[in-house]
């Protein structure tokens, strides 16, 4: 009988199709959020395939009996409970690496934007009123610099590609070895209060635990340089929104974008709804055309590798 898979959230067809050819695959994307549905579908399944929405938690767990591994078409693995897999012997599968590039290119893209403050112009400018003079004072890249919150293998992409715009880059990292290579390109701080004091671009590049909830809550954004922004595209709750939407309407940051929520989809009414120079994004940071082909192809090949 051919192994089956379960796929919760959506994934690259190509991927899905090759998966095809040898096992019985279930791909519904709409099944992350049928906790129902999807606990009946992994009677029996193999393997189940998911991004960040399906909670894949102990109670979903104990209905799969013969799960032998969990696919995670991404790298963040907050919505999977690893030490209820571990026990199990279930294998936890990230695309570590995948979508690096996409989030790179994300993260240096708005920091960009929000330096130059253009992007909050079009309204102005469409209905006449030329703000040129208050966007003339709009700052370049380069010679920044960069802080980096998490060096990992999303925060390593970043710095590479902001030093190719003249970024100079520092960063905090406690899991990362004084002795690793990486830190030849980027100057180690052990104090990520002082990369909060003196970065002009903070970036957040480290994974959602209880001991990190509202890392960056008022007093750490109160510290920071004057006219620095904010990127967030680690993970909702390591940010405090509330204070968030202080700083921005206060001035005290001169911008910020965010990716992720403490809740997500962000509800109605957020604290964040209508603050100055905010950029928000649904979870998009590292979901491109090309890098949901390379994390799909990715888990696709580990997967089989693991069935076979």
């Amino acid at each position: 009988m051919a192994k089956r898979i379960v796929i919760s959230e959506f994934m690259d067809e190509a991927a899905v199709q090759t998966l095809r050819a040898d096992f019985d695959v279930l791909y519904d994307p709409a099944l992350g959020l049928q906790r129902a549905a999807l606990a009946q579908a992994l009677q029996g399944a193999d393997t189940l395939i998911v991004r960040n929405r399906t909670q894949v938690d102990a109670q979903l767990l104990q209905s799969a009996e013969r799960l032998v591994a969990v696919g995670r078409l991404g790298v963040g693995l907050d919505n999977i409970d690893q030490a209820y897999c571990s026990g199990r012997g279930i294998a936890v599968i990230p695309a570590v690496g995948a979508n690096a590039a996409a989030v790179a290119e994300y993260v240096v893209a708005l920091a960009m934007v929000l330096l130059r403050g253009f992007m909050f112009s079009s309204s102005e400018v469409a209905e006449g009123r030329w703000p040129r003079d208050k966007l003339a004072s709009g700052r370049e890249a380069a010679g920044k610099l960069l802080g980096l919150v998490g060096y990992g293998s999303i925060g390593q992409p970043v710095g590479q590609l902001a030093r190719a715009l003249g970024m100079r880059v520092i960063a905090y990292d406690p899991m990362l070895d004084a002795a690793h290579p990486a830190w030849s390109d980027a100057l180690r701080c052990e104090d990520l209060d002082r990369v909060l004091r003196e970065a002009d671009v903070v970036s957040l590049h480290l994974p959602f635990t209880p001991g990190n909830a509202q890392l960056i809550g008022g007093r750490r954004l109160a510290s920071m340089k004057p006219g620095a922004v904010l990127v967030n595209t680690a993970r909702g709750g390591i940010v405090d929104e509330a204070a968030l939407a202080q700083a921005l309407r206060s001035g005290a940051l001169a911008g910020a974008a965010v990716d992720v929520f403490a809740q997500e989809p962000l509800p109605g009414g957020s604290v964040l709804a209508g603050c100055p120079n905010l950029i928000l994004t649904p979870h998009i940071a590292g979901v491109t055309q090309e890098s949901n082909e390379r994390v799909s192809a990715l888990i696709a090949q580990r997967i089989a590798q693991v069935l076979r």
